[in-house]
């Protein structure tokens, strides 16, 4: 049971992970090269709709494997790693709460009514947030390796 969730965790981090790395180092450069904001944004909004899924069940079923796994350990005896790994996925988890809440409701709402400019700011508010998150997520992948 213990290689399962830690298998279940593992997998929710690198679905999250690699789908930011994907956006912001392959498809967000791609799209910003060969598509104007009218074509680019509504499409981009089409990916993080889906994408944005993807990320809330991988936060959910990493509190929950987390959750389990760090209490079988009593707290003192568990890594340090391992706290800077929980305390980082919670900033991280926060972050993206920010991004969904404020950011993205905004984009929608500036693709909605065809207001580009706007919506591109957005955009690029979301790539910043998203770009802190991905340095996080590396963080606590290295903390909880490097950290015993």
């Amino acid at each position: 049971m213990p290689n399962l969730l830690l298998f279940l965790h593992v997998a929710g981090a690198i679905f999250w992970m690699g789908g930011m790395t994907f956006m912001v180092l392959a498809l967000r450069p791609a799209l910003h090269a060969q598509l104007q904001p009218p074509v680019r944004l509504p499409l981009v909004v089409g990916v993080l709709r889906r994408f944005f899924i993807l990320v809330i069940v991988s936060i959910a079923l990493l509190l929950a494997t987390g959750v389990w796994l760090l209490l079988q350990v009593p707290g003192a005896q568990a890594p340090r790693g391992w706290h800077a790994m929980a305390g980082l996925g919670i900033v991280m988890m926060l972050v993206f709460g920010h991004i969904f809440f404020s950011p993205w409701r905004r984009l929608k709402a500036a693709v909605a009514a065809q207001d580009w400019p706007a919506g591109g700011q957005r955009m690029n508010q979301i790539t910043l947030l998203v770009k802190v998150n991905l340095a996080l997520g590396w963080l606590a992948i290295a903390a909880v390796l490097l950290w015993r």
